[in-house]
């Protein structure tokens, strides 16, 4: 089938990481199909993707720009002409006021690559601010933080998911696969039918730990120090690799010096894990040929995320599985580009590439691509929530432009932020619906969805895909991409901004070409042809003429004949060496500090956050969806909290923390531990409890644990 013909659009899901491919048929409001040849999902699709284009005329969908009106307080409709002038005036006199940095730019792990790309140039060039981060500081960071030390370069699985099917062990440490991203389970069973065995490590037995062999359930913020423990005993039984670890890795008897007083019983007086169940996940790891540990939210939303992930990498270094074949580590990463949307220029250290932008070479060559002079490339930002904070502040930003990002309802701390957000003399959102940030923004600009535009996306395998336009955006919409030519042409930018998607993902492959994150071998027309196209896939021209290539759309239509010279593309990682400069990975001591927030007389019991199968994120798109159920948030406790509480199933319960407080109706389950309690965060209330501790490399806030009350 062609990806657009009679039969249907060939496309991707709006949602998660899985970025599962589908079929729409019908150009008004199209019908989802399945799209059974793509390997991610084989056609399977959670209720989220069978329902995605139920924004497709919805009455909420933003069709028209919006300025406030100063006198009145109120938005009103106004042309793109006047959004985009009265936009770029208040941002040119900003700046004049008070530097280039008085502006910020906070993007989304939604946007396409070829938006997150143009985004950090727009940002970089246009405006000359440094003030760039994204959401998915807030999701994946930890991990790649962990990822980069460990192994030299972050791609969350350095396999297909299909691999998970072959391993013989599989820990889940802190991730719902089953309820995040369903159509992941499957390989869950298959793993089992083959008799592998599954390991869920989670505060709340949850779907996930219902179709797992062993389920662990520690305290929440205490999964260091079970890998800790789980390392101590591997040593003890002699499990190490010790050829493997001599032959490709480095660090590891600092490691092994360090966990040494990691016994089983301090582990259980720290986790709350029996010293037995203990011991017996360290047996089945080390008797087994092939482990795979893969990471999510649970694990590394915490202030020490990055040392959690390090320290479940120590373990499987430890075990001579990295970079072999079916076992290893990976990250389940969330958001729908959350891995592309971190590699080409929208966090605030980086350039195209997974570059570094304080490393002169990577500035250089950028720079070369973008038509500027390196110096003219402003220096390493501020982190998201460090921005956020610094909004309307003495040396932070005036004006915050918002693109893909609900931050009323994301961000950790969440009235101290819009307490922030009210500070700006100017903010400017960039969404489909009004979310509660477009709802307190000066300007809102309506934008494409899904399916009304053509970009590449990059799922949690590092599979570059295709998302293909099926049907028209409507009248008076328009494309990210466009906003920002519209408001570059306006600011004076040295170089223009062009909107063609596929010109714009040749550039990007040119400025990332040689960097860890190199896509320039990949093409629209290979993505078509190949199903997609793993990541770094080089050019077969060296770099520096990919680097100088003009962008000229007929030498993209070519490249199908060059197929014997193009680069296959990198589906598994790590098989003859780690991108550390001598090949080898890299392991690091770390120590269990435990949360930054620990209950006490006041706040008793641990609150955790997540997600539940219907809602998405910040629930922006899914609440909004007539198909997808709305329960509204909600405060799950263990039958023995509720009894000393006095609480009963259905009724309301108070939650409250340090930063804020919510009532919600109580879900009373024997499935939670019962110093516990759970609040799903896709609506408003969950995070103005949520604590904004950082983690010091990742910058990731604590969203997964701190101290609460609960009262009925």
């Amino acid at each position: 089938m062609n990806p657009t013909s009679a039969e249907g659009t060939r496309t991707h899901c709006p949602y998660c990481s899985l970025q599962c491919g589908l079929v729409l048929t019908g150009r008004r409001r199209p019908e989802v199909g399945p799209w059974e040849e793509f390997p991610v999902n084989e056609g399977g699709l959670c209720r989220k993707g069978w329902t995605s284009t139920g924004l497709f005329g919805h009455r909420e969908r933003l069709t028209t720009p919006l300025l406030r009106d100063r006198a009145t307080g109120e938005l009103r409709p106004v042309s793109w002409d006047e959004a985009l002038d009265v936009v770029a005036g208040r941002l040119a006199t900003i700046r004049a006021a008070h530097g280039n940095d008085a502006v910020g730019v906070f993007g989304g792990g939604g946007l396409t690559n070829e938006k997150a790309y143009q985004l950090g140039k727009f940002a970089r060039v246009a405006l000359g601010t440094s003030q760039i981060d994204y959401n998915g500081r807030w999701c994946m960071s930890s991990a790649a933080s962990a990822g980069t030390r460990a192994f030299g370069v972050d791609r969350g699985l350095p396999f297909p998911l299909a691999d998970v099917e072959q391993t013989d062990v599989l820990v889940l440490v802190g991730s719902n696969l089953a309820e995040t991203m369903p159509p992941a389970a499957r390989h869950l069973e298959r793993l089992r039918a083959r008799g592998g065995t599954v390991v869920t490590i989670d505060p709340r037995r949850t779907t996930t730990a219902d179709r797992s062999d062993v389920f662990l359930q520690p305290v929440p913020g205490t999964d260091l120090a079970l890998a800790l423990g789980v390392l101590h005993l591997l040593v003890a039984a002699g499990h190490v690799d010790e050829e493997y670890v001599a032959a490709r890795t480095t660090g590891f008897d600092a490691v092994r010096d360090s966990v040494a007083a990691w016994w089983p019983e301090r582990v259980e007086r720290v986790t709350g894990i029996p010293a037995e169940e203990v011991r017996a996940l360290a047996t089945r790891l080390g008797e087994a040929d092939r482990v795979m540990v893969l990471t999510a939210r649970g694990a590394e939303q915490h202030a020490q995320g990055s040392d959690t992930v390090l320290a479940w990498i120590n373990v499987a270094l430890a075990l001579g599985q990295c970079g072999t074949e079916y076992a290893g580590y990976g990250c389940l990463t969330g958001q729908g580009n959350g891995q592309g949307g971190r590699e080409h220029g929208q966090k605030a250290d980086q350039l195209p590439g997974y570059r570094m932008i304080d490393d002169p070479a990577a500035r250089e060559h950028v720079a070369g691509v973008w038509g500027v002079e390196p110096d003219s490339i402003p220096g390493k930002g501020r982190s998201a929530y460090e921005l956020l904070d610094a909004l309307g502040q003495p040396e932070g930003p005036k004006a915050l432009l918002v693109f893909a990002s609900n931050i009323l309802v994301s961000a950790p701390n969440a009235h101290h932020i819009a307490s922030r957000l009210d500070a700006l003399d100017l903010l400017v959102v960039a969404d489909i619906v009004m979310s509660e940030t477009a709802a307190r923004a000066d300007v809102v600009l309506p934008i494409t969805q899904f399916a009304e535009e053509t970009g590449t996306m990059t799922n949690l395998e590092g599979r570059v895909i295709l998302r293909q336009q099926a049907i028209t955006p409507p009248q008076g919409v328009r494309s990210d991409l466009d906003v920002l030519s519209g408001l570059a042409e306006r600011l004076g930018s040295p170089v223009p901004f062009g909107t063609d998607p596929e010109e714009i993902f040749a550039e990007l492959g040119r400025a990332s070409a040689g960097g860890k994150a190199d896509y320039s071998g990949i093409t629209y027309d290979r993505i078509r042809e190949e199903h997609g196209v793993f990541w770094p896939c080089p050019s077969p021209e060296p770099v520096e003429k990919v680097a100088q290539q003009p962008l000229v759309r007929e030498e993209v239509a070519q490249q199908p004949s060059r197929r014997a010279r193009n680069h296959p593309g990198t589906p598994r990682m790590f098989l003859d060496g780690f991108m550390t400069p001598d090949g080898r990975a890299r392991f690091h001591v770390v120590e269990h500090r435990g949360a930054a927030e620990q209950p006490c007389a006041d706040f008793p019991v641990h609150l955790t956050t997540g997600r539940v199968l219907a809602q998405y994120q910040s629930g922006a798109q899914t609440r909004r969806i007539r198909d997808l159920p709305d329960t509204g948030p909600f405060v799950e406790l263990h039958p023995m909290l509720a009894g000393r509480i006095g609480a009963a199933d259905g009724e309301p319960v108070r939650v409250a923390t340090r930063r804020g407080a919510m009532t919600a109706p109580a879900r009373v389950v024997a499935t939670i531990r019962p110093d516990t309690v759970f609040v799903p965060f896709h609506w408003v209330a969950a995070n103005t409890l949520t604590n904004d501790a950082l983690d010091p490399a990742s910058r990731m806030p604590e969203f997964k644990v701190c101290a609460a009350a609960v009262t009925s």
